[in-house]
């Protein structure tokens, strides 16, 4: 990849290969990306190819269904003048790739400029942060042809000789990227050899830690340092053939039966949807005892043309698995349930079977459309109330910061030296009438330490509040001096004994880090916002230096303060309050300096900075 390269994707954002493989690599990279919604493919698959034609896009993904749609449903009257000879790498991932369509697509769109050895057939997962394993590129689909009753029996591949009119096929999807492995282990998870199928493993630094909350499945994603993929594959020659997921692998009468290869054929037969099969196994009506079941979308509906389709998939299957299927069920278009990236959920189609589900007859269409109507129509009322709800939520607030800080500010003024208690009365009630609830950990870390510099994040205006109603006992705080030139602000900061510092000014901030120096040995406790201002963007922004120079000068130890669910409700940038909610302030250790220098500021601002990052709920962007 390089600047020179486009990328031209129409895959969700909301999917791994859209987000990581499409979006952030162009920004990795820094290459242009042309972005079209999904809707806009699959409604016209032509305008993805002419998409790649117009902006001279020299990379672009799919899933296999994507090239395949390309094959049915692209007229060739929407091909006239369409030039793909600039599409230099075709990744196609995310779901089993099927030989056939590579060829296919290869051989049609060939007229038009398109490279065979553009297809770059690819593996990974969410769990790998997408890639995995990759082919040379510009090499162009490896496949492997494999004694078809020898891997069903066995697993072991087998390759066809020439003349075997009925073996298997299956695509090289290429070797691990620089600094990860994979392996193939048996069901004990020993490593298997060359061309033996078993369970693919990998591990390198792209690997996750685990699932979100989620310790059972983290427990069963790791075994011996290696991650379980939950697919099926060989190696050969260091080069991963994918051959199927383990739970869609249907065994029968010894026989290991990967469902794909069936749910393509049956897609090819007249008058069933392509793309629209799921095959799976289920003990309905049997107890253990496995059933082959073939789910099948069509537009048929005479008894005598589903009789003849029900025949020809049976006779599919026999030539395909060797063996009868125990049900075909017909469905009516949508319903087979995919993924967001177009795979067939065949776990959730045998639940769905075997609830009885595809018993029930199809609602007739004017049913559905009005229940997409009807669904709609409650979807806008719903954002709607949320706008509504929103807006009311913001005048409320509003008007309690003027019903409330009017008083505030002015009994601040008329009793200076109860202002800190004022201020925390008044921080503490707010909190209360906007439905707040402000939740503090470890309160015990500051009584205990009478004299001390408290740094904290600093995610939204409401910090200043949040502090002031959440810290024990008298604190002074530390400002900029912009602050100090507010009529209002700027008038109750002064009352609570706020002191303010010039930041831009390199000189006048020597001496406002000497001023406070002597602030923090006379015994007071600052509070500091080492990252200075507000952002839109969340995160942990890097620390400014000068309140760890000041601790370390006095020797006064830093207590962390992590500040969570301020931004949501009152993010920056914004004049309205999004909604209540609660506000976390999770209190710190002291970190005591190691002497009076610059690597002791270091070693406090690096220790602060992890106790912080760790509670604050948003991503250290400190790199």
């Amino acid at each position: 990849m390089s600047t020179a390269d486009v990328f031209v994707s129409w895959l969700p954002l909301y999917h791994d290969m859209g987000l990581i493989g499409a979006w952030l690599s162009s920004l990795y990279f820094g290459l242009p990306l042309v972005v079209m919604p999904p809707s806009t493919f699959l409604s016209r698959p032509s305008r993805w190819l002419w998409a790649i034609h117009t902006h001279r896009g020299t990379l672009s993904a799919g899933p296999n269904f994507a090239y395949e749609l390309c094959l049915r449903k692209i007229e060739e009257s929407e091909l006239e003048g369409l030039d793909l000879s600039s599409w230099r790498v075709a990744f196609n991932g995310a779901e089993p790739v099927h030989a056939d369509t590579l060829m296919r697509f290869a051989e049609r769109f060939r007229p038009y400029g398109f490279h065979r050895q553009a297809l770059t057939p690819v593996y990974g997962l969410a769990e790998s942060c997408v890639g995995l394993t990759f082919p040379p590129m510009e090499r162009g689909p490896v496949v492997d042809r494999v004694v078809r009753e020898e891997f069903v029996r066995s697993g072991r591949a087998l390759r066809a000789a020439a003349d075997d009119p009925d073996p298997l096929r299956f695509v090289a999807c290429g070797v691990p990227l620089v600094g990860h492995e994979i392996r193939v282990v048996d069901t004990a998870g020993n490593e298997l050899g060359d061309r033996r199928e078993g369970r693919i493993e990998f591990r390198g630094p792209s690997a996750t830690q685990g699932y979100f909350h989620n310790p059972r499945e983290t427990k069963a994603l790791v075994r011996r340092g290696w991650l379980d993929t939950g697919d099926l594959g060989y190696l050969d020659a260091g080069e991963l053939y994918v051959t199927g997921r383990v739970k869609d692998l249907i065994i029968r009468a010894g026989r290991n039966l990967h469902p794909e290869e069936l749910e393509a054929a049956v897609g090819d037969l007249p008058g069933i949807r392509k793309g629209c099969v799921a095959v799976f196994a289920s003990t309905r009506h049997t107890g253990n005892a496995e059933r082959l079941v073939v789910l099948a979308e069509t537009r048929q509906t005479e008894a005598a043309a589903l009789g003849r389709l029900r025949e020809r998939i049976a006779a599919t299957t026999i030539d395909l698995l060797g063996a009868v299927p125990d049900d075909i069920v017909f469905a009516p278009p949508g319903t087979v349930p995919k993924t967001s990236s177009g795979k067939i959920r065949r776990a959730a189609s045998r639940q769905s079977y075997e609830r009885g589900a595809m018993d029930s007859p199809a609602r007739p269409l004017w049913w559905q459309w009005a229940s997409f109507r009807v669904e709609a129509t409650a979807a806008r009322f719903r954002r709607a109330g949320r706008k509504v709800g929103g807006a009311a939520f913001t005048v409320w607030c509003w008007f309690l910061a003027v019903a409330v800080g009017g008083p505030t500010l002015l009994a601040a003024a008329l009793f200076p030296t109860t202002a800190t208690l004022i201020a925390r009365r008044a921080a503490r009630g707010l909190a209360r009438l906007t439905g707040t609830q402000l939740i503090v950990s470890h309160t015990d870390q500051l009584v205990r330490t009478p004299a001390c510099v408290v740094v904290a994040n600093h995610p939204s205006y409401l910090d200043g509040i949040a502090l002031i109603a959440a810290l024990p006992g008298r604190y002074t705080f530390v400002a900029g001096e912009v602050f100090a030139a507010k009529p209002v602000i700027g008038l109750l900061l002064r009352r609570v004994g706020t002191l303010f510092v010039e930041r831009p000014d390199r000189e006048q901030g020597v001496a406002d880090t000497d001023r406070l120096t002597r602030v923090a040995r006379e015994g007071q406790r600052l509070v500091i916002f080492p990252e200075g201002g507000l952002f839109p963007v969340p995160g942990l922004r890097p620390f400014h230096m000068g309140a760890f120079v000041i601790a370390a000068r006095s020797g006064r130890p830093v207590i962390p303060v992590a500040i969570h669910g301020t931004r949501d409700i009152y993010p920056p940038g914004q004049h309205r309050f999004v909604h209540h909610g609660a506000v976390h302030v999770t209190i710190g250790e002291p970190i005591y300096p190691t002497g009076s220098d610059w690597d002791a500021a270091i070693r406090l601002e690096r220790c602060a900075r992890t106790t912080i990052s760790e509670h604050c709920g948003e991503p250290d962007r400190s790199q």
